[in-house]
């Protein structure tokens, strides 16, 4: 079999490229060049930017036909528009890596199937984009350009990069963890929130690739532990041995008006409970939840403690002034609310 990934050196496509490659794929990966990996030898790479649209679908002609292309980094419509001119009639089957956040939030009603509304807010511009690309990828389906398989991954992580949090990433965040220190957190921190590991969202596209039965279809690989973000900090503390975290609540919409771009994700996103439907996946796909959330982050404080990148290098200016600034609005609040009584 011939299998093309377009990526194939991120967080999830990294596992699909190892999985593939040890089952005898003929594989080739097209990237940038620019992430280091440890990925079978006999994976064959180019080195391109796929958002050099015409040299990406120029380098694409000369090539034999395709069982398969997997698009792990296809995130705009004009990129789509681009893979769909690249990929007619080069491959049996494409794969589209979207997102759960296709849909409408808050959801009508919980778990999310792959059938309920998809109406993101073009507020968040990762979302809508998405949702333009599966558009645009169905269309062509319809046409008969190629069949598509859509894989929507919820929360992922892995070994490759740190864990998300109300402003979404920063190696801080653990450190802050780690040293005891307060960490802010959107709301209440009672949204649930879910995390599937990379290797097991890369098992199930894997898993699709030449897969008859999933041409057409969309499939959920989410994590199976339905977990509040105020358990979420905790645990992750546990995981790595630190004291309990101070958790400093700030209201969502406090954090959109005075860290906007920072907040994007906790405003579009983590303030809505993320409980997705993967019985689709479970059966054409054989997902399984086989490493529990803990053990996944045990795992990926390891591999970063081993390059010892967990530090608050990253840390914005604005996260202690915030804490400072909010503390100081608790306190003016309780003493006007004394005033009042009096």
């Amino acid at each position: 079999m011939k299998v093309l990934i377009i990526g194939g050196t991120g967080l999830i496509s990294t596992a699909i490229t190892r999985i593939l490659a040890k089952r005898g794929v003929d594989l080739t990966i097209y990237n940038r060049g620019k992430t280091e990996v440890d990925i079978p030898s006999s994976v064959k790479t180019i080195v391109g930017d796929r958002t050099n649209y015409k040299r990406f679908e120029d380098r694409m002609q000369p090539l034999d036909h395709f069982d398969c292309v997997i698009d792990m980094v296809c995130f705009l419509a004009v990129e789509a528009e681009s893979l769909v001119r690249a990929m007619r009639g080069r491959t049996k089957q494409l794969v589209f890596c979207s997102t759960t956040d296709v849909y409408t939030k808050p959801a009508p009603n919980y778990p999310v199937h792959e059938d309920c509304e998809r109406n993101p807010r073009e507020s968040f511009p990762y979302a809508a984009e998405k949702a333009r690309c599966e558009k645009i990828l169905q269309k062509a389906h319809a046409e008969g350009a190629f069949a598509l398989t859509i894989i929507r991954p919820s929360g992922t992580d892995g070994e490759g990069r740190g864990l998300v949090h109300s402003f979404r990433g920063g190696m801080y965040y653990l450190k802050r963890i780690r040293d005891g220190l307060p960490i802010i957190t959107h709301g209440d921190g009672s949204s649930l929130w879910s995390v599937s590991h990379r290797d097991d969202v890369g098992l199930a596209f894997a898993n699709a690739v030449g897969n008859p039965v999933t041409f057409g279809k969309t499939y959920h690989v989410p994590g199976e532990e339905a977990i509040t973000w105020n358990q979420y900090h905790e645990g992750v503390a546990k995981a790595m041995g630190a004291p309990k975290p101070k958790l400093v609540h700030i209201p969502t919409d406090l954090l959109r008006r005075t860290v906007p771009k920072a907040a994007e994700w906790c405003v579009e996103n983590f303030q809505y409970n993320n409980i997705f439907d993967n019985t689709a996946a479970r059966k054409d796909l054989g997902y399984r939840y086989t490493i529990d959330w803990n053990a996944g982050v045990k795992r990926i404080v390891a591999w970063l403690d081993a390059r010892q990148l967990i530090t608050r290098d990253d840390e914005p200016p604005f996260y202690e002034r915030l804490l400072k600034a909010w503390e100081q609005c608790k306190e003016d609040i309780e003493s006007a609310i004394k005033s009042f009584k009096n």
